[in-house]
């Protein structure tokens, strides 16, 4: 095993953050004694054991530690951040969650989700992305998924569900069973009044929290709960698997203290460390367009591909491992593993403000991008590859806005995502990212198009008089009220005429990739062959089930239906031997 020894994200909102970047050892974890080197590929002891040792403590490993734990299991669950400063995409995420209303119709439920997943029950889909599996999948989501609600108050009575207008319904109404399943989502929240996260939450009481961070302080219910039958180990991030002389997989190796350590699971290991966002050889291998620099994502830098590497190795197929869940976001000049950050950036197609390539033309309503469903598959559009000039004029992007939209709201979300949580210091009226020159500043729109230009990502290609020009015409537009190139929403008509004027770069990206390890329906990690590898389950990020489209609030849902599906399952399994 090799501990990762990148240099860590330094923020300056919170002393603890520093101290998780110092290395701080996290309070409540006994110290353990690394066990002798394995031999024969098993160690001749033991540094913990428990009928089901899980690799990631977000919503999808907690999900699963609470359900296995609930049907009787002891339960492992290994995390490499550390106590104080662990941060999930569940956490950072606007905490939405799919709960359809029960008097849908289930065929209906079924379908839909199928149609989501994978398409093949879509009469103009060429090829489902999972057709082998899908049905599977949805039938679980269709059983599943109407009571998400109802387990997460079952976890802490005190959790709200509150309601969340544009996600109250299907995002897809031309699929099959939309109309009839009743499709709903919730967005969480321990607040009978919803009020918008703010930094200080993730301080606060519990029930004073929303979206994500109620999310997760529900789930930290539910774990607590279980009280000895489920034990965090903080700071110990797994690094390969371990297998029996049958193949089946028996245990984990990870590092604590920077010494190997060795952790049996009995019955199953379940692999739910998310994504690849901060992993620079996958990001090259598997993303479109420029892996590094052409991309940004808002979720948790400690997703770095650790469980697609270990399933990998342990003979794991992969599955579309090039989807994400993105769209354009503003990149900060903070880089974690040498990759940007990035934040949720809210204010794309707002009044104001238009995005244009690296030529100056507009090239899509800025609508999409926030827009649900779109927004989730506008990086499409964003690292489209211009087979003429053999480059991506789209990568950077650049939203041009005004003076009135830069005094009337944040261009980023504050309250959750990388801001909320400290990574990126943003302020309320925009100013600290004009002053550390991220975002660029003239008079007029020449002289910001020449200021594009100049800029070492432009590479010179922006034209002056393609800026001005498309101002004017999107100016003409607002006069009209109505957008007669692209079809942009009428209500976010409204002139870039009040300088200064401001550029902001954006590039692909969002909270998480989604594609990973090839899974079945019930989750089991599967061969290239389509055999399972024997005790080895994958939940959430690392194998999402939504691999053709994506509606807000899914991944979280993913975590609750399937960890719920594998906790009850692996803790009914028989015993490994050894």
């Amino acid at each position: 095993c090799i501990r990762d020894r990148s240099k860590s994200v330094v923020t300056s909102r919170r002393s603890f953050i520093k101290g998780a970047v110092a290395g701080a050892v996290s309070a409540g974890v006994a110290p353990v004694m690394a066990a002798p080197a394995p031999q024969n590929g098993l160690p001749a002891k033991w540094d913990g054991e428990a009928d089901v040792v899980i690799v990631g403590f977000g919503g999808a490993g907690a999900t699963t530690g609470i359900v296995a734990a609930q049907n009787g299991a002891k339960v492992i669950i290994l995390e490499k951040n550390p106590q104080n400063h662990h941060y999930s995409n569940t956490r950072m995420s606007g905490g939405i969650f799919h709960c359809p209303f029960k008097d849908g119709d289930p065929k209906a439920l079924k379908d839909y989700a199928q149609a989501m997943f994978s398409g093949e029950n879509i009469d103009w889909k060429e090829e489902g992305e999972i057709p082998e599996y899908s049905e599977g999948l949805a039938q679980l989501w269709a059983d599943l998924s109407p009571t998400n609600l109802e387990f997460l108050q079952s976890l802490d009575p005190a959790f709200i569900g509150g309601s969340q207008p544009g996600f109250n319904k299907a995002s897809f109404p031309n699929f099959p069973g939309a109309k009839e399943c009743k499709y709903n989502a919730y967005r969480a929240t321990y607040q009978k009044r919803m009020k918008n996260f703010n930094q200080k939450s993730v301080d606060s009481p519990k029930e004073e929290t929303s979206s994500g961070e109620a999310f997760w302080r529900c789930l930290e219910e539910g774990v607590k709960k279980q009280g000895d039958n489920i034990k965090v180990y903080y700071e110990t991030p797994a690094c390969s698997l371990l297998k029996n002389a049958k193949g089946e997989v028996v245990g984990v190796v990870a590092t604590q203290n920077g010494k190997p350590v060795y952790f049996r699971g009995k019955k199953a290991v379940v692999l739910c460390s998310g994504g690849y966002e901060y992993n620079k050889p996958m990001r090259q291998a598997f993303l479109e367009g420029p892996g590094v620099d052409g991309w940004a994502f808002y979720g948790t830098t400690s997703n770095t591909g650790d469980g697609i590497a270990m399933g990998m190795a342990a003979g794991a197929g992969l599955q579309k491992v090039g989807k994400s869940a993105a769209r354009v976001i503003v990149p900060a000049q903070t880089r974690y593993n040498g990759m940007r950050i990035g934040s949720i950036t809210p204010a794309v197609g707002s009044a104001n403000s238009i995005v244009v390539d690296n030529y100056g033309n507009r090239y899509e309503a800025e609508t999409k991008v926030t827009d649900n469903p779109s927004r989730y598959f506008f990086y499409k559009a964003a690292v489209t590859f211009d087979i003429s000039s053999l480059s991506y004029p789209r990568t950077p992007s650049w939203m041009i806005f005004d003076e009135k939209l830069r005094t009337s709201k944040p261009l980023v979300g504050l309250g959750i995502s990388t801001v909320g949580y400290g990574f990126i210091d943003w302020d309320e009226k925009n100013e600290k990212p004009i002053a550390s020159g991220l975002i660029l500043k003239a008079d007029s729109i020449e002289e910001l198009a020449n200021k594009i230009k100049q800029h070492p990502e432009n590479k010179g290609r922006m034209i002056p008089a393609n800026l001005v020009e498309q101002v004017t015409r999107f100016n003409k537009f607002c006069d009209d009220k109505k957008d007669a190139d692209f079809g942009r929403r009428p209500a976010t008509l409204g002139k870039i005429e009040q300088g200064p004027f401001y550029a902001m770069p954006l590039v692909a990206g969002g909270p998480n990739t989604k594609g990973g390890l090839l899974a079945d329906a019930d989750r089991r990690v599967l061969a290239w062959d389509g055999t399972p590898i024997p005790r080895l389950y994958s939940v959430g990020e690392i194998a999402s089930a939504l691999k053709f489209v994506y509606q807000g609030g899914g991944n979280l849902t993913e975590c609750l239906v399937y960890g719920r599906h594998v906790g009850k399952n692996v803790a009914g399994l028989p015993d490994t031997t050894l």
